[in-house]
């Protein structure tokens, strides 16, 4: 393909996306990628056509809704490398995702990369690594205690929603707005639409199990302390629900309390999801040699 030169003002007749000159010259966008740079220079291309449209939070912040789907169409990539650049632009403070319920896409909050007050990029880190869900009016910094009791390892993080009333939102607000971006629901809810109405299942008894004011929750079979199962509950992502999922798929036993299969499926699914990847690696291993 040949293609022709630019003569006189022609470059001024097209549209370009604008990419800030600082995230490649300022010392704190030095590891960002430069997908990232690009993806960030796109969303504010968008936030022109937000402010034409009058799109205003209720303390007139610009804010845009740009999907998945969306980045995935703009950069030409797969799901994964778009979730992993919109979780970049957040670990660097850039954007700002804000949930709005199931089946909403969330709002995108573009942040003024040239602020001076600009803070740590892990002030508002996940509240576990896995996790997506930023809110700049939530502080969900953890604490660890001094106990060395084995039983008190999974509750040694300070819960970030004892507040049943924190900056306006409720425990359960804030927890269905948690879980709705830990778990990647509308990712979820495209990989397996013939499961939706179990994801929502799920998705509401993380939130009511970790919104319980009881000590002790019945859990396989067994009492358990609250604090230890909204541990476990919290460090949950879209890889243990799918495999939640695959395993409910597998069963062949009926189920007389679906409730309880759940909860222990999910309390259980980081580590009964490592054991049957280790399994399936040694078998594929073993037949191999």
């Amino acid at each position: 393909m040949t293609l022709d030169y630019f003569y006189g003002q022609a470059g001024e007749l097209f549209s370009f996306y604008r990419i800030p000159k600082a995230l490649f010259q300022e010392q704190r966008f030095q590891d960002l990628s430069t997908d990232a740079k690009t993806l960030y220079g796109i969303l504010l291309d968008r936030m022109s056509l937000s402010v034409k449209n009058g799109w205003l939070d209720e303390q007139s912040r610009v804010f845009i809704i740009f999907t998945i789907e969306d980045v995935k169409r703009a950069l030409c990539c797969t799901d994964n490398k778009a979730i992993k650049l919109l979780r970049e632009l957040e670990k660097f403070g850039l954007i700002e995702r804000k949930r709005r319920g199931l089946g909403k896409p969330s709002l995108v909050y573009v942040k003024n990369f040239s602020a001076e007050s600009s803070k740590s990029i892990f002030q508002n880190r996940d509240f576990h690594d896995s996790g997506g869900f930023k809110n700049a009016s939530q502080d969900p910094s953890k604490s660890r205690c001094n106990k060395t009791k084995e039983n008190d390892t999974e509750m040694s993080e300070t819960d970030p929603f004892y507040s049943e009333e924190a900056d306006g939102m409720s425990k359960r607000t804030q927890l269905e707005e948690y879980f709705s971006q830990s778990l990647e629901v509308e990712l979820l809810l495209r990989l397996c639409p013939d499961d939706k109405d179990t994801i929502y299942q799920i998705v509401d008894l993380l939130v009511d199990t970790c919104a319980t004011n009881r000590k002790l929750l019945h859990i396989a079979g067994d009492d358990k302390p609250a604090e230890v199962v909204r541990s476990r509950f919290m460090k949950l992502n879209a890889d243990h629900i799918r495999f939640v999922l695959k395993r409910l798929a597998e069963n062949s036993s009926p189920i007389r309390n679906m409730k309880q299969y759940l909860l222990t499926s999910l309390y259980n699914a980081p580590t009964t999801m490592q054991l049957s990847y280790q399994n399936q690696t040694n078998h594929d291993l073993a037949m191999r040699g």
